[in-house]
């Protein structure tokens, strides 16, 4: 026969257990606060996001831009160098360039992408409208096709990189943490191997598996959407490696003192959920405000991000990514000079 007492008291001693874990309470508690705030202060400004416009020089006049700009205040009409406005139309910058080609006004823009199409119609209406309700020269709408400036080329480089940060937290900090609770490690501590095997075996394992997901996004990349590689192999390589180890060196700085699996959860997150956002995975971070962009250029993410696209779209030598290989081997030095203080063996 059930008893009810006894399930009153499995339920008393579940909550017990709860309380006296200090990162669950924050993650039922705080965490919910502090994202609704972040978000909150984020997306609270009611002014309507205004719509960038690349013009290449020589495209329009300045009274033309002027006039257009008044008509329509929800454009933001930018003259750039052609190069400089193909550059911002691949890295999602832009919804749209207006260029010049003969006697036409030619609107380029990115067919994947649906903020193309918006960007084009109402361009297209506050150019008549400043132009006096007659067309002073043809438009011809463009769709960009071609390979390395398209948003898909920009992207791949951008996953890869999210796939080093998520796949160095994850698989070096959660499974060690998960050694800790399951007391494997401290059994392991008690044979005559050398505690720092431990530790090294996570870092060689997670070596030995870029040497099949990075060429894998690479061909599927290829394969599938016609994405190539500017650079050479061995940049990207290079890249690659000390991406993975900055990541690898953070996951084992995050479960340095986690004594849960739900705790160490919590702390890889916090440390993946900003960088997803602010590190131009998805988008560039330049659509931040000016205030935050000191922070967002001395995140891992973000100079493994630059430093993978100049090898990767740019075709540049690794050398031309020399401060970003710097900050992230600065990054990968202090996560494992402090993991190895802070480590917690039991």
């Amino acid at each position: 026969m059930s008893d009810p007492g006894a399930l009153r008291q499995l339920t008393v001693t579940r909550v017990r257990v709860m309380l006296r874990e200090p990162e669950i309470i924050f993650w039922v508690f705080a965490f919910p606060i502090f994202l609704a705030m972040g978000l909150g202060l984020a997306f609270s400004d009611p002014t309507p996001e205004r719509i960038p416009v690349a013009v290449e020089e020589g495209t329009l006049d300045d009274g033309m831009l002027e006039r257009m700009s008044r008509l329509n205040p929800d454009l933001q009409l930018e003259p750039m160098t052609p190069a400089d406005a193909a550059d911002a139309l691949r890295r999602g910058e832009v919804a749209l360039v207006l260029a010049r080609m003969d006697a036409e006004v030619v609107f380029r823009f990115d067919p994947t992408r649906s903020e193309g199409r918006a960007a084009s119609a109402a361009t297209d209406r506050a150019l008549q409208e400043a132009a006096g309700g007659t067309r002073p020269v043809a438009i011809r709408a463009q769709e960009v096709e071609q390979r390395g400036q398209r948003y898909i080329d920009w992207l791949i480089p951008g996953i890869i990189g999210f796939n080093l940060m998520s796949t160095g937290l994850w698989g070096v900090g959660f499974y060690v943490t998960q050694s800790r609770q399951s007391l494997q490690l401290k059994r392991l501590v008690a044979t005559p191997m050398p505690r720092g095997y431990f530790l090294l075996a996570q870092i060689l394992a997670r070596f030995f598996f870029l040497l099949v997901e990075v060429p894998l996004l690479v061909l599927f990349a290829w394969l599938v959407f016609g994405v190539e590689m500017a650079g050479d192999a061995l940049s990207l390589a290079l890249v690659v490696l000390v991406g993975a180890a900055c990541f690898s060196g953070l996951g084992l700085l995050a479960c340095s003192r986690a004594r849960t699996t739900e705790g160490v959860s919590g702390i890889i997150n916090v440390i993946i959920m900003p960088m997803v956002v602010l590190s131009g995975v998805f988008f560039s971070p330049t659509r931040f405000p000016d205030a935050v962009q000191p922070l967002i250029q001395i995140l891992p993410l973000t100079a493994l991000n630059d430093a993978l696209r100049a090898v990767y779209n740019d075709g540049l030598p690794v050398t031309a990514a020399a401060g970003e290989m710097g900050l992230l081997l600065l990054w990968t030095a202090a996560a494992f000079f402090l993991a190895l203080r802070l480590f917690r063996w039991q």
